[in-house]
């Protein structure tokens, strides 16, 4: 069994304006998956540096960032970032450069744990319903082209508030999504932004939104979480 989840960190701001990394970790390890797709992993201006410093990272958690080998400071790819235990294998990983009218950006880590393999597929898509449909669609042909080497997991912040129509639709004639559950705003969840979907080849087995007292405070969204049975 293996854990998965998703967090739009909003840039380590929480819901006090105030910007702290530390709170951001100590939901990460509160989650205690093996694999986590963050969005919003850069500050939005100038060098567009991690919002979570690597030391501190390498200091109080059991992860690290998997290398996207694109910007120096940064920790993810417009944003997006995929964090995996510190014992995991990287077998390889890759920027993906997806339909956009805002800057977006998809990106790929394929993993090695505990002999079991999967690539995971981490997003943050677009405001606009048309392009986030054109994403899904790109999206959704290099996972596919993936699935034949190993199983797929895509996770994150799909912008998609309707229940089941607009690119979910792309998405799950495809994948089977996982229920998590509401995860926005953090303080009151009204929609289910966030979003878990996988290869069905795989089976979930426990799923759902970490809703704790930090992380209503460390960001803007909670993060989603599932158990999945992989090969």
């Amino acid at each position: 069994m293996l854990k998965v989840a998703s967090y739009n960190i909003h840039k380590g701001i929480g819901t006090d304006r105030r910007r702290n990394p530390g709170r951001i970790i100590d939901v990460l390890n509160e989650i205690d998956a093996d694999i986590i797709a963050l969005q919003e992993a850069d500050r939005r201006f100038g060098a567009r540096a991690a919002a979570i410093p690597e030391k501190l990272l390498e200091m109080h958690s059991d992860y690290r960032a998997i290398p996207l080998d694109v910007q120096i400071d940064s920790m993810g790819w417009h944003g997006n970032a995929l964090l995996v235990r510190k014992s995991a294998e990287v077998v390889a990983h890759d920027i993906m450069h997806i339909p956009c009218l805002e800057p977006r950006g998809a990106i790929m880590g394929h993993f090695e744990i505990d002999g079991r393999q999967l690539a995971v597929f981490g997003m943050h898509l677009d405001l606009s319903g048309l392009w986030r449909r054109r994403q899904a669609a790109a999206i959704v042909k290099l996972a596919q082209q993936k699935e034949q080497d190993v199983p797929v997991v895509l996770m994150g912040d799909l912008n998609e508030w309707s229940a089941a129509g607009g690119c979910l639709k792309d998405f799950s004639r495809a994948f089977d999504m996982v229920d998590c559950g509401r995860s926005f705003h953090s303080r009151s969840p009204i929609a289910t932004l966030d979003r878990i979907m996988h290869s069905r080849a795989i089976r979930a087995q426990a799923a759902g939104v970490h809703d704790s007292p930090s992380a209503r405070k460390a960001s803007d969204h909670l993060p989603v979480w599932a158990e999945l049975a992989v090969g």
